[in-house]
């Protein structure tokens, strides 16, 4: 890293032919490692929004959409530039989460108490060195669990956190550290949460002839949760490497609320889930040139869904999967400015369910991924191309169909291209540009889900262009700013064969899915952030993003009569504007942030009609702590307000979202 200051604090005596610094200060220009840079969320940062889950702290991410269905347990999904949650790649600890049954991730179960950085990346990560699965998604979100970090003379660390508040909120954690050896250490990390989800909120309909249908204030119910996380991890270091493993294991039982239609306004479906899963990664430089990265995993998720309502119809449906998962990557840096990589993952999936008639789907996923990275001068470039081989076999048990076991075989071939480039002498201004072209497979939810599910269905493609810029500048020897970063982006996607339900046969009662959607997203990513000093001593610092979106239903109304009166419309739930504004002062032990989210008009169907417009909404929040030193421990004390001007909102339509809130944490830090 090239150095462009270093200054020595004032009482560094000059001995004989040496110097001794009392402190020394270096300041390093910023780079961008990866060819093109993630937005990403870490460290005090992370720690200091109002947010208590990875999916409340993703909201402040430039182009990102995330689904909430409300409450302390609602869940909470992420879709990316309008191409949809199956595209994303959610990894943990360098290793992707999995859900074959119907490809969503619920970032509403990772708490942020065990969180150091999430980092965020269109198209996939710069980095040629990871498993083929990395380059398998059309947008990436890496979470990085906190590591042992200990200071001078100790072996142990100690953090204790206490939640309480609104909606009856109770939620401990705690998190130990511990120093076996000086290349060995391990972590263990447990939380407990639960509440009653109680919340009052205003529900008010206005007709498309400004007439009022109904306006009252009621009592949200049915959306208690209570769950229990625990994990931990062993952190290994070698000569040129490094080991890890972890153990994670979450339960939960919750209520799902529902939507408020028909003036039904309490529902009593039940979740339980059970998710466990274990993993390793071992990672060695062989040699200057040579390394190898090897990653395994072993998952078990256990899902049950109860309807005990008669009146509609009753269900109790049990869901086991299960996934193996191995990935060998080797890199060989040829020359000094061109790297090679070469990695293999192999995947198995098995879905068993309670459902009568059900497929019983098993799934092989082999994935080899080529790669190449070049660096002449300022400028870089990567270029890769994946091989998808997928296998999948499903048999109907206890029928007597003259069929009852099926197998397809998809074989896929898809290329991504970045590059970047720096016009100046240094990173300050970076320009960059990436193609990239990837599918996702129907879930078996798609395929094999018992008189829905269409076991033809072929992948849904997405193709990627994006150009973008960022300037960054640190001005340290700035008394007043301290550092500035802006980014741009303009992309186009397109996604093709969209797997969507349609109408079966006459009836609107039945239906299936279908590959005949498309989908054409044009849209604009501008984040900025500042730091400053107004006075001595206070710093300030503010984060902006800014979301322009126009995602249209392209899908050919020939194919299917509903999309007639949907083509060339804004798909369901993707506003046009969108952005996010947080502020944080700090003065010496006391910190204040303040942050504030904005989502536009939008529309619950593709079908942009009055009926099916969704007001924008908006929330601010503010909170504010201190801490306090106690001898060798710390305890910092953060009061909450979310909501702060008490906005009645829905993220999706009919399911109201909590009003004014309250949180009290503290947390204890030995």
């Amino acid at each position: 890293m090239a150095l462009t200051g270093l200054h020595a604090a004032p009482g560094g005596d000059v001995l004989s032919d040496s110097v001794r610094l009392g402190q020394v200060e270096v300041v390093a220009r910023k780079g961008y490692a990866d060819v093109i840079p993630a937005q990403v969320l870490d460290g005090r940062r992370l720690e200091r929004l109002n947010a208590h889950s990875v999916a409340d702290a993703m909201r402040y991410f430039a182009g990102v959409q995330i689904k909430d269905y409300g409450g302390v347990g609602g869940i909470k999904t992420v879709d990316m530039r309008s191409m949809g949650t199956n595209h994303m790649g959610i990894f943990y600890d360098g290793i992707q989460l999995g859900n074959a049954q119907n490809g969503q991730i619920d970032l509403g179960k990772f708490s942020l108490d065990n969180m150091e950085q999430i980092s965020l990346y269109n198209g996939q990560r710069g980095e040629i060195f990871q498993s083929a699965k990395d380059f398998g998604s059309a947008g990436t979100v890496y979470l990085q669990s906190r590591r042992p970090s200990f200071g001078d003379n100790k072996n142990y660390n100690v953090n204790l956190t206490f939640r309480t508040g609104s909606f009856g909120l109770v939620n401990p954690s705690v998190r130990f550290d511990w120093k076996i050896s000086e290349s060995v250490s391990a972590t263990i990390s447990g939380e407990y949460t639960r509440a009653t989800g109680r919340y009052r909120f205003r529900y008010r309909k206005v007709l498309p002839s400004g007439q009022t249908a109904w306006d009252t204030t009621a009592v949200r119910h049915n959306g208690d949760i209570e769950s229990f996380r625990l994990e931990g991890g062993l952190y290994g270091t070698l000569r040129r490497g490094y080991w890890q493993a972890k153990a994670y294991y979450y339960d939960s039982e919750k209520g799902i609320p529902g939507a408020i239609v028909n003036n039904v306004w309490k529902n009593s479906q039940r979740q339980w889930d059970r998710n466990f899963f274990v993993q390793g990664r071992f990672q060695k430089y062989l040699s200057e040139r040579y390394a190898i990265q090897v990653n395994a995993k072993y998952a078990r998720d256990y899902m049950r869904y109860l309807n005990p309502d008669t009146t509609l119809m009753y269900v109790n449906n049990r869901f086991d999967q299960d996934e193996i998962y191995v990935s060998v990557a080797q890199k060989l840096s040829v020359a000094r400015w061109c790297d090679l990589s070469l990695s293999a993952d192999w995947q198995w999936n098995r879905l068993d369910a309670s459902l009568v008639n059900f497929s019983y789907p098993t799934r092989h996923t082999a994935l080899v991924a080529a790669a190449a990275a070049v660096t002449f001068g300022r400028f870089k470039a990567q270029g890769s191309l994946l091989a998808t081989f997928v296998n999948d076999r499903s048999e109907i048990k206890g029928t007597a169909v003259s069929e009852t076991t099926r197998r397809r075989n998809f074989d896929k071939l898809t290329p991504a291209l970045f590059a970047s480039w720096s016009p100046v002498g240094d990173d300050r201004l970076t320009l960059r540009g990436f193609y990239k072209r990837i599918f996702r497979m129907p879930t078996f939810n798609d395929l094999y889900y018992t008189d829905i599910g269409n076991s033809n269905l072929r992948p849904e493609y997405a193709t990627q262009f994006n150009l973008g810029a960022t300037f960054h500048c640190d001005l340290k020897g700035s008394t007043f700013w301290n550092s500035l970063e802006l980014s741009a982006d303009a992309y186009s996607n397109r996604v093709t064969d969209k797997i969507i339900a349609v109408p079966k046969g006459n009836g609107q009662y039945r239906w299936m899915m279908m590959n005949i959607g498309e989908v054409r997203i044009r849209g604009i990513d501008v984040t900025g952030a500042f730091d400053f000093f107004p006075v001595a001593g206070l710093l300030v610092g503010t984060h902006l993003s800014y979301t322009y979106q126009r995602a249209l239903d392209y899908s050919d109304p020939s194919d299917n009569v509903d999309a007639a009166s949907t083509y060339r419309s804004q798909i369901a739930y993707i506003p046009r504007h969108s952005g996010s504004v947080t502020a944080h002062a700090m003065w010496r032990e006391a910190e204040l942030d303040y942050s504030f989210i904005y989502v536009g008009e939008r529309y619950q169907n593709s079908s942009n009609i009055p009926e099916n417009y969704v007001q924008p909404w908006y929330t601010h929040d503010l909170s504010a702590s201190y801490r306090f030193g106690l001898g060798l421990t710390t305890l910092r004390v953060t009061a909450e307000v979310n909501n702060l001007f008490d906005q009645q909102y829905e993220v999706i339509s009919n399911y109201p979202m909590p009003g004014r809130n309250f949180k009290i944490i503290l947390k204890f830090e030995l």
